[in-house]
């Protein structure tokens, strides 16, 4: 017979997810991660198969988190100005606790720039790819910008929002709000 869960499953991969936040993938030791979810490696690896299983989780937890987010961005009306509030609503996100600043996507998305892993690499992608969707139709609501201006404006802003995101590990919240205040002046 099955032992019954002596936890919440949701509850740990959360405590997870912070960690992976804070320190990284490569970093973040089994026995950094079974003393902050509070349960032992066998139950780890019975819920989550490894390290991995338990990383792609909380990853997937991350996104849902962030997805209130991005649709509001989507179901934006303003153009340029829905996209710079994304910017600071992100910037809120990251600076609501001390301990976590960034964005664990964008986090992972630089850990795991240079490795071989398929199913974080198609994590990150289809993230960023939506991402880059939203923007570009955000963008097209200014009739006067044509196709390749909207695209290259497109990725100046992946790009600054990747920036914003590393900043915000280091920088003080008026510094990252001059950014933001700078990147949209060049629009």
């Amino acid at each position: 017979m099955a032992r019954k869960k002596e936890y919440n499953e949701q509850e740990v991969v959360e405590k997870a997810m912070h960690l992976f936040w804070r320190n990284g993938y490569e970093t973040t030791s089994m026995q950094m991660l079974e003393k902050e979810m509070g349960i032992n490696k066998f139950s780890i690896y019975s819920s989550f198969g490894n390290k991995h299983g338990l990383f792609l989780e909380s990853l997937n937890l991350y996104k849902s988190k962030v997805s209130a987010t991005l649709l509001k961005l989507k179901n934006g009306t303003e153009g340029i100005e829905d996209i710079k509030h994304f910017f600071m609503d992100s910037v809120s996100f990251d600076f609501k606790t001390d301990s976590t600043k960034g964005c664990l996507l964008t986090n992972t998305y630089n850990e795991f720039s240079e490795k071989e892993d398929e199913c974080i690499t198609l994590q990150m992608n289809t993230f960023m790819d939506n991402l880059k969707s939203i923007l570009i139709e955000k963008l097209q609501i200014d009739a006067s910008k044509d196709e390749a201006t909207i695209l290259k404006q497109a990725n100046y802003l992946l790009l600054a929002k990747h920036g914003l995101a590393a900043a915000s590990r280091v920088n003080t919240k008026q510094e990252i709000e001059d950014y933001i205040e700078m990147t949209f002046q060049n629009l």
